[in-house]
C-alpha cells in the first residue's frame, strides 16, 4: 500500500493523529500538498458522506473523518506556508438566536470544509443584525446557512431570510437552512432556497450552488 493510499485509508477510519502523521511524512519526501489535499483526502471524505448516507457509517465515524481531515489540512499548512487550499467559496453558518444547540451545526461545518469551502461559524443564538454584519463583512460570501433545532425559533428564522432577502436583492448569495425543527416545506415557504437534512447532502447542495 502507498503513503497516499494509506493516507485515504486514515480518513475514512477516522484516524487524526494518523491522517497527520502520514501527511507530513509524505510531504518530507516530496509529496505535492495539492495532490494530498485535492486527490486524496477531499475525496475520501466524500466517499464517508456517502457511506453516511448509505446508514453504514454513523454519526461519530463521520465526525472522526471531518477530524482526520481538518488535521490533515493544518499539516499542510503549517509544512508548506505558501500553500491556499482552493477555495470553491464562502458561507456564513450560524445558529439562529433562541438556541444554543451545535452538535448538527458542527457536523455540517465539518462537511463544508471538507468540500473545499471556507466557513464562517458564527456559533449559537444568533441575531438577524449578526447575520447581517457577517455578510457585510464577507462581501465574497457564497452561501448563508441558518440551523435551528427549536420549534420555538423559527419565527426569528423566517424573520432572518426576510432580512437576508431584502439585504440581497440582486441573489449575490444563496440562503440554505436546516435542523430538526425545519422542514422542506416551511424551507419553501419563507424563501430559502434550500434544505437538507442531513449534513451530506448539505455539502452536496452548497457545491451545487457555487459550480
Amino acid at each position: 500500500m502507498t503513503i497516499l493510499e494509506e493516507l485515504a485509508q486514515a480518513v475514512e477510519h477516522g484516524h487524526p493523529n494518523e491522517t497527520e502523521q502520514l501527511v507530513r511524512k509524505a510531504l518530507d519526501e516530496g509529496a505535492d500538498p495539492v495532490v494530498l489535499v485535492e486527490d486524496v483526502m477531499v475525496p475520501a471524505m466524500r466517499d464517508i458522506g456517502e457511506k453516511y448516507r448509505n446508514q453504514e457509517v454513523d454519526i461519530p465515524g463521520i465526525l472522526s473523518s471531518a477530524r482526520s481531515v481538518q488535521k490533515g489540512f493544518a499539516a499542510v499548512k503549517e509544512m508548506n506556508r505558501d500553500y491556499t487550499k482552493k477555495e470553491c467559496g464562502t458561507i456564513i453558518l450560524g445558529t439562529i438566536e433562541g438556541d444554543l444547540h451545535d452538535v448538527g451545526k458542527n457536523l455540517v461545518a465539518m462537511m463544508f470544509r471538507g468540500a473545499g469551502f471556507k466557513v464562517i461559524d458564527l456559533g449559537v443564538d444568533i441575531s438577524e443584525k449578526q447575520f447581517l454584519r457577517a455578510v457585510k463583512q464577507n462581501p465574497e460570501v457564497s452561501i448563508v446557512c441558518i440551523s435551528s433545532l427549536l420549534s420555538t425559533t423559527l419565527p426569528e428564522m423566517r424573520q432572518v431570510v426576510k432580512a437576508l432577502r431584502k439585504n440581497d436583492p440582486k441573489h449575490k448569495y444563496k440562503i440554505m437552512v436546516g435542523g430538526g425543527a425545519v422542514t422542506r416545506e416551511l424551507a419553501e415557504e419563507i424563501g430559502a432556497d434550500g434544505y437538507t437534512d442531513n449534513c451530506v447532502d448539505a455539502a452536496e447542495m452548497a457545491k451545487k450552488f457555487v459550480l
